[in-house]
């Protein structure tokens, strides 16, 4: 078993998804944040679907993966076909993966056959995909149906949730997923990951990857961590 804790600052960065998702997000920012990615050899660089071309253009070559998300960061807005078609063409783009949103409405009204062909439309896309199961906001019930249902529906990551309003990333709901999730099914922390600590409780916990806008200070163990909280 892995000592997270004891793990170099070029040992951790793998295990994160360096995320810039952010209003007004400029060309300049995004190119610098990928060049980031590649210098503190973070696992992917996470952009916005308008910044997916220049970000594959960027990381051609470096072997840091290009991340993309949908129906996000308000979740459960788009329709299903809107979801697959903006994820077929963020891979036409570059997208390597891509973290979605669900429809919790849906699963809340038991239409439990759209809440799993709405992501299975995504899955069809043909690249990994992370599904933000928006954990807090459900009952136990819910969460075990959201489980199952997004794993028959080809989901290659769990989320516990899309962002830090929804849910600070807690061991507690990582082990929840990973005690759940079937072989090949991984696991990833989402939500006002801001220090090393966190991310060594959440790999710790059972997490694969961890995504984080604040991975420069994880990294380098500064004590002014700032996050997007996604």
């Amino acid at each position: 078993m892995t000592d997270f804790a004891a793990l170099s600052a070029g040992e951790l960065a793998p295990y994160i998804q360096h995320t810039l998702i952010a209003v007004g997000t400029t060309r300049e920012e995004t190119i610098a944040h990928a060049k980031e990615a590649v210098e503190y050899g973070f696992d992917a660089a996470m952009v916005a679907g308008s910044w997916v071309a220049l970000t594959a253009e960027v990381l051609k070559g470096t072997g840091v993966t290009v991340a993309s998300a949908l129906d996000f960061p308000t979740v459960g807005v788009m329709t299903s076909a809107g979801k697959a078609a903006e994820a077929a063409e963020l891979v036409r783009l570059g997208a390597q993966e891509i973290d979605m949103g669900v429809q919790v409405g849906w699963l809340k009204s038991g239409d439990f056959d759209g809440f799993r062909e709405d992501i299975a439309g995504v899955v069809r896309a043909g690249v990994p995909v992370k599904v933000m199961l928006e954990l807090p906001l459900l009952t136990e019930s819910e969460k075990a149906a959201a489980v199952e249902l997004a794993c028959e529906a080809g989901a290659a990551y769990l989320k516990n949730a899309s962002s830090g309003q929804v849910e600070v990333a807690s061991p507690g709901s990582i082990r929840y997923l990973v005690d759940r999730a079937p072989e090949g099914v991984l696991v990833k922390a989402s939500g006002g990951i801001k220090s090393r600590q966190q991310v060594v409780e959440l790999l710790s916990a059972g997490a694969a990857k961890v995504g984080t806008s604040a991975g420069i200070a994880i990294v380098t163990d500064t004590s002014d961590a700032q996050t997007q909280s996604y």
